[in-house]
């Protein structure tokens, strides 16, 4: 001990001696997770409410389709997205069709289990998304999956499943959608009685709408709203807002600040009005995505590493965009 540790040492002593309150301030406490802060999430009326029963609005990214960009799930990019984006949640977007799940099944679980599991150690929220358009044809396919997703995962307060990614415009919501719904629900529940399931509407998870006037039963149900903001307008919030009077809970659990196709020009201005809508109504979000694809959607630029760290000069103008929201609103 050097004469300074020395002398600093017994001023201490002589101060709690003399009953003098020692001023050297204490190492300050370890910031919470998010998963720590907020707990086990439900639903409530048209809100995702925390442990206290107060409203939460998580926000975080997307994966892309897991066959096409599986290298950015990995825990390294995980734990990028919690601590440099300030993530809160993110979404493991797990391809089924086009080479997915449905060919290469143990292939494209690992890579959810990969990105749940870095999750949990990281203590954020986790959406496993069965990233299809035509989930109802693969019912039994999908019961198994998240039946042992459930089984893996269902005890973890970090988990939420999202059992059907985007039904098309065709499938009726009632008679073909919401069946399915019910089926992975109820394998899910099996294992999993508290988590909450995110069930995607008619019209590439649009008309929410229509699912607020023929609700699934249960507890801890939300509809999945979709929107791209430079194609989808107040229409589409029009519509989101007709669901939540009807006290149905929403969570986008993708969205693109671009066109509906991936790319167009970035439209920042009605970016900012969603999110306007979005924070009013204490709806949670993931971003799509992240991927180095050379599209106006993708956060990254072409070749940019998959685990991180990723500077201003990595991102797109919707990565930029979108990262700055982050950073702004991220919980102090």
């Amino acid at each position: 001990m050097n004469f300074f540790s020395k002398s600093a040492a017994v001023l201490a002593l002589l101060l709690t001696l003399l009953g003098c309150k020692n001023t050297i301030p204490e190492q300050p406490a370890v910031a919470q997770t998010p998963v720590e802060k907020y707990g086990q999430l439900r639903i409530e009326g048209p809100h995702v409410v925390d442990k206290t029963g107060k409203p939460v609005q998580l926000r975080g990214m997307s994966f892309f389709w897991s066959q096409w960009q599986g290298g950015f799930y990995n825990p390294a990019a995980v734990k990028w997205l919690k601590e440099d984006w300030q993530n809160t949640v993110v979404r493991a977007a797990m391809g089924i069709d086009h080479g997915g799940y449905l060919q290469n099944p143990e292939r494209e679980k690992q890579k959810v289990i990969t990105v749940v599991e870095a999750a949990i150690k990281e203590g954020i929220y986790v959406i496993i998304d069965w990233h299809d358009h035509e989930a109802h044809k693969h019912t039994a396919q999908a019961k198994a999956f998240f039946s042992e997703m459930a089984q893996r995962y269902g005890k973890y307060p970090n988990v939420i499943y999202e059992p059907y990614n985007e039904p098309l415009q065709d499938p009726d919501w009632a008679t073909e959608i919401k069946p399915y719904h019910e089926a992975v629900i109820a394998e899910i529940r099996k294992h999993d009685p508290d988590n909450i399931i995110v069930c995607g509407t008619r019209m590439w998870s649009q008309r929410v709408d229509e699912a607020a006037s023929n609700p699934i039963q249960g507890d801890n149900i939300a509809y999945t709203l979709h929107y791209y903001a430079a194609t989808h307008k107040q229409e589409l919030r029009n519509i989101a807002t007709q669901a939540i009077n009807k006290g149905a809970a929403l969570f986008v659990t993708e969205f693109g600040t671009c066109a509906a196709d991936g790319n167009g020009k970035v439209d920042e201005a009605e970016s900012k009005l969603w999110w306007e809508f979005l924070d009013r109504h204490k709806i949670s979000w993931c971003n799509w995505s992240v991927a180095d694809k050379d599209e106006a959607a993708s956060a990254l630029k072409p070749g940019t590493s998959v685990t991180g760290p990723w500077t201003e000069s990595n991102l797109t103008t919707s990565g930029k965009l979108v990262r700055n929201e982050l950073l702004n609103k991220a919980q102090p």
